[in-house]
């Protein structure tokens, strides 16, 4: 069992950037996969960066590596998304979400949920 605790989430304008951050507690973890993903005012839920706790591996969605960054910090216990030159159409709550059989990929099937956190682009 994980815990995951989403931060950095808020309003920016287009071209504009933001940090997020999910905390990670609980039992261990080390060979799990560390994922975000959106879900879209429209209620579509959209995979968009995984990342391999122990290897730092990562694996993105189409195009979404031209501006977003996933990476993972062992001291503090904390998976970011660093998201660049923002649009309206990045707007969505994004959700940190942890794979406990470590497959990285689109299609890994998530186990633990964090609340989630806003982002809103303005135009």
């Amino acid at each position: 069992q994980v815990q995951l605790v989403e931060s950095g989430g808020g309003e920016v304008q287009t071209g504009g950037s933001l940090r997020l951050a999910c905390t990670v507690s609980g039992n261990s973890f080390n060979h799990y996969v560390m994922g975000w993903i959106r879900q879209t005012p429209r209620k579509e839920r959209q995979f968009v960066a995984a990342i391999k706790w122990n290897s730092g591996g990562t694996y993105y969605a189409e195009s979404m590596n031209e501006r977003f960054t996933i990476s993972r910090d062992y001291a503090t216990n904390t998976v970011y998304l660093e998201m660049d030159r923002l649009n309206p159409q990045d707007t969505a709550v994004y959700y940190c979400a942890a794979d406990k059989d470590g497959f990285l990929g689109k299609n890994a099937v998530y186990d633990y949920w964090g609340q989630g956190t806003q982002v809103t682009v303005s135009s």
